[in-house]
C-alpha cells in the first residue's frame, strides 16, 4: 500500500512541476497538501526535486519556478530550436538571445552560420546567453527581427 502511495506522491509532484507555476518549496508542500498528501514536509520536497533534477527556471509568465529537466535538459539533435530560444532583445548595440540552459552554443552555431550580409558580425555564446554584434548598428532591429523570424518559422 505504500509504494500505491508513494507512486501517486511521484506522480502529483511532477505534474506540480509540469505546471511551473510553483517557485518555492513551501508553495509545492501547500500544492500536494490540496491534494490529499498530509504527511508531507519541505524537507521531502527538497529530496524529492534534488532526486528527480529539478531546476528553477523563469516560465512563460517571466516568474522564477521549479521544473523538470525533461522540459528545460540538454538540447539534442531533435530539440525544436524554437523552444529552445526564451527571449530575444536588444541595446541598440547587441542583440541578445536566452536560451534554455546548455542550448546557447547550438543557437549560436546556426547563427554563425548566417553571413555579414545577413547583418551578423559575429556571436559569443555561453550556456544560455548569445550576444550578437551586428554588422551594422544602425539596423540592430532588422537584425532583431530577422533572427526572431528564423526562429518562428522552425
Amino acid at each position: 500500500m505504500a509504494n500505491a502511495k508513494q507512486e501517486q506522491l511521484i506522480k502529483a509532484f511532477k505534474e506540480i512541476l509540469k505546471a511551473e507555476s510553483y517557485g518555492s518549496q513551501g508553495e509545492i508542500v501547500d500544492a500536494l497538501k490540496a491534494q490529499g498528501f498530509d504527511n508531507i514536509s519541505q524537507s521531502k520536497i527538497s529530496r524529492m526535486l534534488s532526486k528527480f533534477g529539478a531546476v528553477r527556471t523563469r516560465n512563460a509568465r517571466g516568474d522564477m519556478v521549479y521544473c523538470l529537466p525533461p522540459e528545460l535538459g540538454m538540447p539534442t539533435a531533435k530539440s525544436p530550436l524554437k523552444q529552445l530560444v526564451l527571449d530575444i532583445v536588444h541595446n541598440n548595440v547587441m542583440v541578445i538571445i536566452r536560451t534554455s540552459p546548455g542550448a546557447a552554443q547550438l543557437i549560436a552555431r546556426l547563427l554563425d552560420s548566417l553571413s555579414k550580409k545577413d547583418g551578423v558580425l559575429g556571436t559569443i555564446a555561453g550556456d544560455d546567453t548569445i550576444f550578437i554584434a551586428p554588422a551594422d548598428v544602425t539596423k540592430i532591429e532588422e537584425l532583431r527581427q530577422r533572427v526572431e523570424d528564423l526562429f518562428e518559422n522552425v
